[in-house]
């Protein structure tokens, strides 16, 4: 079984596009910042999308492997479509919420302890529409370059 996992091309190629895209937060985070923010590489949100390049890459890549016409490929794509638009809908307005949550909280100081000020909801949930585009970008782009460069056709 572990063997299997392990020489599974489709999900190592979806795998290591999802810490590709990770890295590349980490080094957004850098260039704005001006400050090395680890905790970006294990987060959701941000600039580009780890949730729609994976998706992207294991679509593509079965599309590349096992053809358009595959099964696989039209399971891969259906969940391609409902990540982003969760990214870029669902999860973007819960991002919003919290955003007016935590003020409201502020504003009314329902918080009696400072360490109970310091816990607020997550503002950075979800992702902008470019964030999205750039994720399956990145995600077709790793899928093609690798099944590409390896032979696997």
């Amino acid at each position: 079984m572990i063997s299997s996992l392990l020489s599974n091309q489709i999900l190592i190629i979806s795998i290591c596009t999802w810490a590709i895209a990770q890295i590349i937060k980490v080094i957004v985070a850098l260039m704005q910042e001006k400050r090395l923010i680890w905790h970006f590489f294990i987060t959701s949100g941000g600039m580009p999308s780890a949730h729609t390049a994976t998706v992207c890459a294991l679509a593509t890549s079965i599309a590349m492997i096992m053809g358009f016409g595959s099964i696989y490929f039209s399971i891969a794509a259906v969940l391609a479509v409902i990540v982003m638009y969760d990214a870029a809908g669902v999860r973007q307005s819960v991002g919003q919420h919290s955003v007016v949550l935590n003020r409201i909280i502020k504003e009314f100081s329902f918080k009696s302890t400072k360490l109970e000020w310091e816990k607020e909801m997550r503002e950075f949930i979800g992702h902008t529409p470019f964030q999205v585009f750039v994720g399956a970008l990145l995600g077709i782009f790793v899928a093609w370059a690798w099944v590409t460069l390896s032979s696997l056709t």
